[in-house]
C-alpha cells in the first residue's frame, strides 16, 4: 500500500520551488522529491507539480510516496552479445542487445546491463538506487546500441550532471516509415503518458518539454534512415515524436508502425539504434565518442529495401 499525505503547503515555503520546499518539508533529499514529480506523485491543488513550480502558502499538497522496496541484489548474469566498447577506471561502454534492460526492477525478470557487467567483473559505481547502481541514462528493453555506465563516484556524479545539463550528445538511427517532410528538421513537443495505458506515451499537452533533431540518411521506397539527436531524453521520445508525425519507426507496431512493412523486413521489434555517444570523460575532460555498429536484424532491413 501506497502512503499518501495530504496537508496545506506552510506559509514558511511560501514561494519555494516544489523541490526545495518538500525535500524541507518532508526530509527527503531534493533528488527523491524530483523522482516524486517527474512520477506525478506531487498534486498541488489537484494538478500533479512540476519540481520547479513555486508554492503558494495554504495550497492543498498531496504526495504520494513509492511502497517500499525490497532489497535488490545485483546478480552477476552473463548478457550474450553485450560487448565491451570501451573501459577505463572511469566509465565502461557497452553495446547493449535487444532484450535487455538497463537494471533490474518491478517486472522485470530478464538479463540486465548491470547483471552483465558484473559477470564480467566491473566495478560498477554504488551511487544511485540499488538495483542501478551505476546508471547515468538508459536504453529501452527493446532499443540496441551504445550505453556507458559509471564505474567511479566522480564518474557517476560527473555523467549524471551532464546529461542533466544536456551536454551529451546522443546519436541515433531510426528507421522510419515513409519519408518524413522536411527531411530535415525538429520536433518539439511535450510527450507525457498516454490516456489509459501505463506503459506508452504520447504528445500531450501537459507533457513534459521534448525536443528531437533529425537528417536523412538515406531514402527508400517505403522508408527513411534517420540520423537523429535528442536534445532531451523523454522515455520512448523518437517512438512517439516520429509517430505523432505519421512516421513511425518500421516494426514499433506499439506505436502504429505497418505489420506488413515490419514482416518484409523481418523486424520483430522497432529499428531503433543508439548510434554514438558523445560527452566529455568524467576525469579528465577530453571528448570521447564511442559508436556502435548495427545488429544483424537492423542490417537485414536495410539490406532488404535496398535490394528491393
Amino acid at each position: 500500500m501506497r502512503e499518501t499525505r495530504t496537508m496545506p503547503v506552510p506559509d514558511g515555503l511560501d514561494g519555494m520551488r516544489v523541490d526545495a520546499g518538500l525535500a524541507r518539508l518532508l526530509g527527503l533529499s531534493r533528488t527523491a522529491v524530483v523522482a516524486l514529480t517527474e512520477d506525478g506523485s506531487v498534486q498541488i491543488d489537484g494538478v500533479a507539480a512540476g519540481k520547479s513550480d513555486r508554492l503558494t502558502a495554504g495550497a492543498w499538497l498531496e504526495v504520494i510516496f513509492p511502497e517500499p522496496k525490497r532489497e535488490l541484489t545485483v546478480e552477476a548474469t552473463p548478457v550474450e552479445g553485450m560487448n565491451i566498447l570501451y573501459a577505463d577506471d572511469d566509465i565502461v561502454a557497452v553495446d547493449k542487445p535487444i532484450g535487455v534492460a538497463a537494471h533490474s526492477g518491478v517486472g522485470w525478470t530478464g538479463p540486465t546491463v548491470v547483471g552483465g557487467l558484473a559477470a564480467m567483473g566491473y566495478r560498477i559505481s554504488t551511487s544511485g538506487a540499488h538495483e542501478r547502481q551505476g546508471i547515468v541514462h538508459r536504453l529501452d528493453v527493446g532499443t540496441s546500441g551504445v550505453m556507458v555506465v559509471a564505474q567511479s563516484e566522480h564518474a557517476y556524479t560527473m555523467l549524471k550532471r551532464a546529461f542533466k545539463e544536456r551536454t551529451v550528445d546522443k546519436q541515433y538511427h531510426a528507421l522510419v516509415q515513409g519519408h518524413p517532410d522536411p527531411s530535415s528538421g525538429t520536433i518539439d513537443a511535450p510527450i507525457g503518458r498516454a490516456r489509459g495505458n501505463a506503459w506508452k506515451f504520447a504528445v500531450t499537452g501537459d507533457g513534459r518539454p521534448s525536443v528531437t533533431h533529425y537528417d536523412t540518411i538515406e531514402a527508400f521506397q517505403a522508408a527513411s534512415l534517420l540520423d537523429v539527436h535528442l536534445e532531451t531524453g523523454r522515455t520512448h521520445q523518437i517512438r512517439v515524436h516520429f509517430s505523432a508525425v505519421r512516421h513511425p519507426c518500421a516494426g514499433d507496431l506499439t506505436y502504429g508502425a505497418d505489420p506488413t512493412l515490419a514482416k518484409r523486413l523481418g523486424l520483430e521489434r522497432q529499428w531503433l539504434h543508439a548510434r554514438q555517444l558523445g560527452f566529455h570523460h568524467p576525469a579528465d575532460g577530453r571528448w570521447l565518442e564511442i559508436t556502435s555498429e548495427y545488429p544483424a536484424d537492423l542490417a537485414g532491413a536495410l539490406d532488404v529495401l535496398r535490394n528491393a
